[in-house]
């Protein structure tokens, strides 16, 4: 068993989604401060190929283990993995998400529905569940977890539906296990995000649709932001946290009417 943990060799995270977009640019910040970093999604190869990349910028080992975060079964799989082969996990950072084509809210399929309902909060749910069993037994006790939010946790965007009502719903679970892990020496909190620059924004340039029903441009942010935002909310001591950030690029329509 490699002890990274109590040989204060460095500290084990694990990022759910960590194979592309804001997963992967988590993973490659929390790599580059020294954490032993396992990354989940459900393409391999693509996990493959980010945790080669990233040990090659960091020099520090990263992970790869395909995953359905929404199956308890695959999840308890990767944490069993990670209790054999660190002994411990010092920071969860919840980061899976999916989400559908705007659509008409009666026109949603219940298969859409559901299909994002396991991965953005089940799959949310069960790897807190499995990160608080490690985290209550390990010593030292205790450990972090970060819920990615998304600024759909507070408004919505037209036809989202699904989407928005999971991120409101992470909002819950977020604040739910900060309460509930007090007594585990567990911190919880949760990163809202505002137009990270990812292939899933590129549309955004192009144009997007307003509440006002208008197409109209959005301007992004670097995603290396929301990395730097996370290792800090990660550096925190245990008996500090911060319960939830927003960090967004200034001038999208978020703030006010616009």
């Amino acid at each position: 068993m490699t002890d990274w943990g109590r040989t204060g060799m460095g500290k084990i995270a694990l990022v759910t989604g960590g194979g592309t977009g804001i997963g992967l640019a988590i993973a490659r910040g929390l790599s580059a401060e020294g954490y032993a970093v396992v990354v989940t999604g459900r393409r391999a190869a693509v996990l493959e190929e980010a945790a080669a990349a990233i040990t090659g910028e960091t020099g520090n080992p990263v992970r790869a283990i395909a995953c359905n975060v929404g199956d308890p079964g695959e999840v308890a799989a990767v944490f069993a993995e990670i209790r054999h082969a660190f002994g411990r996990l010092d920071v969860l950072v919840n980061n899976a998400g999916s989400n559908v084509s705007p659509a008409l809210l009666e026109d949603i399929p219940f298969e859409e529905w559901s299909n994002i309902l396991a991965v953005n909060l089940t799959g949310a749910f069960l790897c807190t569940q499995q990160a608080f069993k490690l985290m209550k037994e390990q010593s030292p006790r205790g450990g972090r977890i970060i819920n990615n939010g998304s600024i759909s946790a507070t408004t919505p965007r037209p036809n989202s539906a699904p989407y928005t009502a999971t991120k409101h719903a992470i909002t819950g679970l977020t604040k739910s296990t900060a309460l509930d892990g007090r007594k585990y020496d567990i911190a919880c909190g949760q990163i809202d995000i505002g137009n990270a620059a990812t292939d899933m924004t590129k549309r955004m340039s192009a144009g997007i649709l307003q509440p006002n029903g208008e197409i109209a441009s959005e301007p992004t942010m670097s995603v290396k932001h929301v990395a730097d935002a996370v290792v800090y909310m990660a550096s925190l001591p245990l008996d500090a946290n911060v319960l939830t950030m927003t960090v967004m690029a200034t001038t999208m329509p978020f703030v006010g009417r616009g």
